[in-house]
């Protein structure tokens, strides 16, 4: 058995937030000891563990909720709960092209600069008239950013 410290320590979570996800229902089968005490045992820890992935994974309190509703409906429910996560999954694949697609840029920047720097090629800038001719701008450069991405600042 946990204390509302402990828990919070091996959830890694505030006690706020914890309190909150409580008071929310989210943490069924809650017990509380002699001093009305919230206790928590492996199976709470385990399930506030789920809730931290839930919420990294983008779902909000009322989806939390919904989630774990239907995991308390038991094994019927499995499909409809796969129907949840396999949507969640195709939102957190998206974030994740897009994210590596900020981390290309941001590599291709350094590359940049670091060759402005090193004397390798002229600096350019969108945003400022620097006298490069745009035929002497490196069509890596030019072509390396796509989906919205700039290649120069």
């Amino acid at each position: 058995m946990y204390t509302m410290k402990e828990a919070c320590e091996l959830v890694n979570m505030s006690y706020e937030t914890l309190k909150f996800y409580c008071k929310s229902g989210l943490v069924p089968n809650l017990r509380r000891d002699e001093r009305n005490r919230r206790i928590f045992d492996d199976r709470n820890i385990a399930w506030i563990n789920s809730l931290n992935c839930l919420r990294a994974c983008g779902m909000g309190v009322d989806e939390m909720r919904q989630y774990m509703e239907l995991c308390l409906e038991g094994e019927p429910t499995i499909p409809e709960r796969q129907r949840i996560l396999a949507k969640k999954r195709h939102i957190l694949v998206q974030r994740m092209e897009e994210i590596q697609r900020s981390i290309d840029y941001v590599d291709a920047k350094q590359t940049f600069y670091n060759d402005v720097l090193a004397g390798r090629v002229r600096y350019f800038s969108n945003l400022i008239d620097t006298g490069t001719p745009t035929s002497e701008i490196p069509e890596r450069l030019a072509n390396a950013f796509h989906a919205g991405h700039q290649t120069n600042a």
